[in-house]
């Protein structure tokens, strides 16, 4: 790296991010210094963004249009893909008409599973849904199945895990946004100061590139620091939500990634629900 110190950098402990992060946060990149690491899920990570802490954040792509001032997209890193959306949950089996008026409890109005829920839910439930409630992804689930909300929007391993919890999916968000777009699903993305400047930026992602390319090419070097941090979840799960969330969008945004990323956020703006992004918002030096 161009940098005299170590770039600091905030992920998730979820699998995803470990296994992109690995091979870069261990030092085994070649002519890139590890980074400093600190892990915090990623509404954490978003209100770090808007307050302009840390050089290099992975974030949601719902928060862009707030930091894109300071903060630059990385082209790589992220997590889209196809068949991985968010999930909105409920106790009793029901279509969406059945959501109308009624409490959903949500991981952060910041996310993209929020947009993306929003924009679901002004197409197909009729008068809109009730009260919006925020909690931290891993109690949703619970609050759904003890009925203390009436539905639940869940991110990460949920999709893998809900039926444990005795529940049943009432909508797929990523399926709603790709039969009305053809685009890949946009959750989480990279960004990093742009004061850094463009030597550093484009150092910073072909590091980032080069770590991903080495996880694929040894996937047992990732294994350790994977687990480590993947909070007693299963093995096997660790492998889908890898398999589901690391993929060639994360190698490379490229046009159907860029695509993906400015329809959203036009999309949200159009609803209100985000502000309307300028022209080169999203160019990468």
């Amino acid at each position: 790296m161009a940098t005299a110190a170590p770039l600091s950098i905030a992920y998730s402990p979820c699998p995803n991010d470990t296994f992109v992060f690995d091979a870069w946060a261990h030092g085994r990149v070649p002519d890139a210094a590890a980074p400093t690491v600190t892990f915090a899920d990623i509404d954490l990570t978003n209100g770090m963004a808007e307050r302009g802490e840390l050089d290099v954040l992975k974030v949601s792509y719902a928060v862009l249009p707030w930091v894109l001032d300071q903060y630059a997209l990385l082209p790589c890193g992220g997590a889209l893909g196809r068949g991985c959306g968010p999930l909105v949950l409920t106790g009793q089996a029901g279509d969406a008409a059945a959501l109308s008026g009624k409490t959903v409890a949500v991981p952060s109005e910041r996310s993209t599973a929020y947009l993306l829920f929003r924009l679901w839910a002004a197409a197909e439930v009729p008068g809109g849904v009730g009260e919006i409630v925020v909690m931290p992804f891993n109690e949703i689930m619970p609050a759904v199945r003890d009925g203390k909300v009436e539905a639940g929007l869940v991110i990460h391993e949920a999709r893998f895990t809900y039926q444990n919890y005795g529940l049943h999916k009432l909508a797929d968000m990523g399926e709603h946004w790709e039969a009305t777009t053809g685009l890949p699903i946009p959750l989480g993305a990279i960004i990093a100061k742009r004061s850094l400047g463009a030597e550093t930026l484009n150092e910073l992602a072909r590091a980032i590139r080069t770590s991903v390319r080495m996880a694929w090419q040894d996937p047992e070097a990732s294994r350790p620091y994977v687990l480590e941090h993947a909070q007693e979840m299963d093995p096997a799960v660790a492998e889908q939500h890898i398999g589901l969330y690391v993929n060639e969008f994360t190698e490379n945004l490229g046009e159907d990634g860029y695509a993906a990323v400015r329809g959203l956020l036009e999309r949200a703006a159009a609803e209100g629900l985000v502000p309307a992004l300028g022209p080169d918002a999203l160019a990468f030096p």
